[in-house]
């Protein structure tokens, strides 16, 4: 039973995906024999694209559309079957149709795909073998027993897909208190410091996408203790974030010296042990047990600190262990919230809805998207040229006996952008070539049985793992579709060699194909750098006052400025695969990315001493102070059109700002600093944001 508690979501979601497909086989064999199964087996696999590890509202709102969108894309295709040339032309409308699908987001990845892989498999079967009509219909009834099938085994899974999202969110947070570890480790100004920031950035983008996944099964679930006590150690994890964030303040007053090595060592060290007590307690969320090793208080983690007494440093160490403590204390009321009564939520149930990402498709989004600027828009064209190429150039290569293979090396190759596309390119390759080798072990085999049970195996491999190893679902793709090919029309022979030029060949026409109406990320930098100034200073709006609570509205706006920053951060991601003279300029948007970090690390200590220490402070004066630094910080985030003046380095992060007495005694002071700071900081992110944005426009 602990082995089953195991099994992640994505790879439950394949088994599942790989049970009802071969339900349907068997079923279909059984009532209409074999060919006619095969025919629909074409159309249970596209609409099962679209079934990921989700709730069954999505569920029921995706696969539909996935086995629309198929059906449709193999009754074209089987209607210009006949006509060479006329197919290609409707190869690339299908192509274009499919891609302005992501019009309507990330929701839309799978579904976009569907279509494709339909006019791939149509394309697999042998010439006038069924008529057209006959072949949608066969398509159609695979498509809609998946559809059948996938709110069967979504009902059966969600509560534990439920759980596994929350342990993925812990998981996902634990994760980021390590990166966060090995960053404060490296040294600085190295390329580990730069690999290290690489990393922290990307778990900053996986645990945002953790967390939302959270929120949209655990918000969602019926009232009960169970869900009840979910809610609550969401909420704590979404809130543990900002406490993670404000760790990283002031640290960098200590200088570089080996006390300051040695200090900044000791709070990674913390944090690591941080770290494993969360990811202890995700591990006793997945198994259902009581947790082993709970989080122990972490003492004086600068008892033995190499720090003089007249030494100003010694100043600011009783505030950087007191954000240990707090993220310690955070982790263990977590962990105590595994096997306790559930705390009464902050937020009521419909409160929570607002939180829910949207889903739908609504038409409105889909016409924003035609325009020659819409990267949505420029892709789909991009990838109806590149996929109606590759087909005419499948019928006139040597081996024209299989020119769907070429399209869809370069449909599965073929991104958005160029980073992804490289990173395809080279998984594709190598998984391809690993299934043609599995598929020569298989062409010994002459069990129709046993071969369908490894197309089955290899069908659920291909979807459990797209998102988390492409290489072995290109591995495990390459012997579905041979196997595919095969089962239709086994005198047809695997036919290993064309399989490897075209998808070899696939992925250089996919790579050169980037380069069409290329949406290089300096297009969307005024964009995205407005948003995130707008974002933040809505954030800094709700956070800078007495009046802030801990409802909707801030909660609201803080989620909308880590989703702005956490777009900034894709781009700068993003461009490092992207051609020098049109890259951007990465330091000016880094400056931009860290100093909005900061700022929100900023905010979040401000919202906590307001929200925990309120008794402690002199009210008129902090409001008059807060309306003073909201009006600032609002003033300085104003996107203008030339630079604010200069920020000197040590304008306010001088270690002779800091207060004498410890945040523990008198807070005033503390807070006081806090907010002359996060002025500071509102106005470099203007100014790193005006620079960005001229060097960009001058290249």
């Amino acid at each position: 039973m602990t082995f089953l508690r195991r099994i992640p979501a994505h790879v439950l979601n394949g088994i599942a995906v790989a049970l009802g497909i071969g339900l349907i086989q068997f079923l279909i064999t059984a009532l209409a024999g074999h060919h006619a199964a095969q025919l629909a087996l074409s159309g249970a696999v596209c609409a099962s694209l679209a079934d990921v590890p989700n709730t069954l509202s999505r569920t029921r709102s995706r696969v539909p559309v996935a086995a629309v969108l198929s059906v449709a894309a193999a009754l074209v295709v089987a209607l210009l079957d006949p006509h060479p040339v006329a197919l290609g032309f409707g190869i690339g409308a299908i192509a274009f149709v499919a891609m302005m699908t992501m019009a309507w987001g990330a929701r839309a990845g799978a579904v976009s795909f569907a279509p494709i892989l339909a006019l791939v498999f149509t394309m697999a079967v042998p010439e006038s073998s069924v008529s057209p009509w006959v072949l949608a219909g066969w398509t159609a009834v695979g498509a809609a027993a998946y559809f059948v099938w996938s709110l069967a085994a979504g009902a059966v899974l969600q509560r534990r897909l439920r759980t596994l999202s929350l342990v993925q969110a812990l998981r996902a947070m634990a994760d980021l208190f390590r990166l966060r570890a090995a960053l404060l480790a490296s040294a600085p100004d190295s390329e580990q410091e730069a690999a290290a920031m690489r990393g922290w950035i990307a778990g900053e983008t996986a645990a945002a996408e953790r967390l939302q996944t959270a929120r949209d099964f655990v918000f969602i679930a019926p009232d009960s203790d169970t869900a009840r006590r979910n809610i609550a150690i969401l909420l704590r994890l979404i809130d543990l974030r900002d406490v993670l964030l404000a760790s990283r303040l002031d640290l960098d007053l200590l200088g570089n010296d080996n006390t300051a090595r040695w200090v900044l060592g000791q709070v990674s060290s913390a944090l690591q042990r941080i770290g494993e007590s969360l990811e202890a307690a995700a591990g006793a969320l997945r198994d259902g047990e009581v947790l082993a090793v709970p989080a122990s208080p972490l003492g004086d983690v600068f008892a033995d600190a190499p720090v003089a007494a007249h030494d100003p440093r010694m100043r600011l160490l009783p505030a950087v262990v007191g954000r240990l403590h707090n993220l310690n204390d955070d982790v263990a009321r977590i962990q105590a919230l595994l096997d306790a009564d559930p705390d009464t939520p902050v937020l009521s149930r419909s409160e929570l809805q607002n939180f829910v990402a949207p889903e739908g498709w609504p038409l409105a989004a889909l016409k924003a998207q035609f325009s020659g600027a819409s990267p949505v828009f420029r892709h789909a064209v991009r990838a109806s040229l590149a996929l109606g190429a590759a087909y005419f150039i499948g019928l006139v290569s040597p081996w024209a006996s299989h020119p769907h293979w070429l399209v869809l090396g370069v449909a599965v190759v073929l991104r958005g952008n160029l980073e992804q596309t490289l990173a395809r390119r080279n998984a594709r390759v190598l998984g391809t070539l690993v299934g043609c080798v599995v598929v020569v072990g298989l062409a010994l085999v002459h069990s129709p049985f046993l071969l369908g049970a490894v197309f089955l195996l290899a069908v659920g491999t291909a979807h459990a793992f797209v998102l988390q190893r492409y290489w072995l679902t290109a591995t495990a793709a390459t012997v579905m579709a041979l196997l595919q090919a095969h089962l239709v029309h086994p005198a047809g022979g695997f036919a290993i060699p064309e399989r490897v030029a075209d998808t070899v060949l696939g992925a250089a026409l996919a790579w050169a194909f980037s380069y069409v109406l290329p949406s290089w990320e300096r297009r969307s930098l005024p964009g995205t750098l407005g948003r995130t100034l707008k974002e933040l200073a809505d954030y800094a709006a709700h956070a800078l006052t007495l009046a802030v609570a801990d409802g909707v509205a801030p909660r609201l706006a803080r989620r909308r400025a880590y989703d702005a920053i956490e777009v900034l951060a894709g781009l700068l991601q993003r461009t490092g695969a992207e051609p020098e003279s049109v890259r951007l300029p990465v330091q000016d948007v880094a400056k931009v990315l860290d100093h909005g970090q900061r700022l929100m690390a900023h905010l979040s200590v401000v919202r906590m001493i307001l929200l925990r220490r309120r008794a402690e402070l002199d009210e008129p004066v902090v409001a008059e102070a807060l309306a003073a630094t909201a009006a600032s910080v609002a003033a300085s985030l104003a996107l203008h059109d030339t630079p604010l003046a200069p920020v000197p380095d040590d304008a306010a992060d001088g270690l002779s700002m800091l207060p004498v007495e410890a945040p523990a005694r008198d807070v005033m002071p503390w807070l006081l600093r806090r907010l002359h700071v996060l002025e500071t900081d509102a106005r470099r992110i203007q100014q790193a944001a005006s620079e960005a944005l001229g060097k960009a426009a001058r290249r």
